[in-house]
């Protein structure tokens, strides 16, 4: 089966998210887990900011450096990714230069480089907004001076899936035949479409994706690593890809980003979020019991996640309650389950959700009062007498 490489920039693009900065032991320590989930490319950084460290201690998955053009001198890495903005907004309002100019500077600074690296990707930034006949004509140029990878991002979560993959067709089309050149996609979740728009990607010929742990980034945030994992594993069939990541590493690596950077993900997050595998209603916990596909495409230990969460609530249904009654070591009849479940959804209704503590305290009130109340005939006898 085809194979998708995944980069990972969590400690590039991802430590450019504001509230997201790694000293270099906090670095280090996330690298060798990202190193663990089997990701194909781990880019480091700027060369500034611990990347040579980073890459003395993770030959695998390989290392590399983001070089601004011209601005950073190239490490001595097995890949230099280089990058410099091709739509007409970046190039009149932040690079103040003609396209000319753009395309004299990177070609100027690939062959130099070439020298230096023969594994070099090659960025155009903004690429979704750039025209379409000079985004090509750019493309061919770094080909020709060297350039192995080729990344056409949609920076700013501008693009839509249909229109993200027609670029990369359009792109391969003006190449040719040309194996040796991988195309990759970078997305931003602008619009909230960063994982759909990579999958797209994929769709049209892309086999290499940039994303980040937890989907963290720049503004909105990039696609994120485990949405994108399980998506291709889940839909395999599908898309026709296989990744060489480790599943059941995706919520240890989530779990450890937040935990260094102190930010939680939303509970409703794909994957790795609190209710991601947490189920209240009813109907969904009592088909769950019967059988787990039945509301889940993918089993929480197989991302890393200790296990399901039957939340009782007032959304909850007698089974669920029957079955956690059971799991704390309470057999219950049908006339003991009937009772608690009056009481617990009346206290769900005020404390939104009933724990382990309140189920117990609610199964020995249940029993207290069915319990017979004792005989007094004998002492009120010897009383009287």
């Amino acid at each position: 089966m085809d194979t998708v490489e995944i980069f990972d920039t969590t400690l590039r693009d991802g430590e450019q998210s504001p509230g997201f900065s790694m000293n270099r032991e906090e670095k280090v320590k996330l690298a060798r887990l990202i190193e663990e989930l089997g990701v194909d490319i781990l880019e480091a950084g700027f060369p500034i900011a611990s990347v040579y460290e980073l890459s003395a201690r993770f030959p695998r998955p390989e290392p590399f450096v983001h070089w601004r053009i011209p601005k950073d001198q190239p490490a001595a890495r097995p890949r230099l990714h280089m990058f410099l903005a091709t739509s007409d907004l970046h190039l009149k309002h932040k690079l103040r230069m003609t396209r000319e100019e753009a395309l004299d500077q990177i070609t100027t600074m690939m062959r130099f480089a070439r020298k230096h690296c023969q594994e070099i990707e090659f960025s155009a930034e903004d690429a979704s907004r750039s025209d379409m006949d000079y985004l090509c004509q750019v493309i061919q140029a770094v080909v020709e001076c060297g350039a192995t990878v080729i990344n056409l991002p949609d920076t700013v979560g501008y693009s839509t899936p249909a229109e993200y993959a027609e670029m990369f067709r359009l792109v391969r089309a003006r190449l040719g035949e040309r194996p040796d050149v991988i195309l990759s996609a970078h997305c931003h979740d602008d619009l909230g479409l960063a994982v759909a728009n990579s999958l797209a990607a994929v769709q049209a010929g892309v086999r290499q994706l940039e994303c980040t742990i937890n989907g963290i980034g720049e503004r909105a945030g990039n696609a994120a690593i485990e949405e994108l994992a399980v998506a291709l594993h889940v839909r395999q069939n599908f898309y026709g890809v296989a990744t060489h990541l480790r599943l059941e590493k995706l919520y240890p690596a989530s779990r450890m980003l937040s935990s260094i950077t102190g930010v939680n993900v939303p509970p409703n997050k794909a994957v790795v979020g609190a209710n991601a595998f947490a189920h209240e209603a009813g109907i969904h916990q009592d088909g769950i019991l019967k059988n787990p596909l039945t509301y889940e495409i993918m089993s929480p230990e197989s991302v890393g996640v200790p296990a399901r969460r039957l939340v009782l609530g007032k959304h909850s249904g007698r089974n669920a309650f029957r079955a956690r009654l059971a799991d704390l070591g309470f057999e219950t009849t049908d006339a003991e389950l009937a009772e608690l479940y009056t009481l617990a959804i009346a206290r769900a209704d005020m404390e939104k959700e009933i724990t382990d503590r309140d189920l117990i305290a609610i199964i020995h009130q249940v029993r207290r009062h069915a319990s017979p109340a004792p005989s007094s005939s004998g002492p009120a006898t010897t009383a009287a007498r």
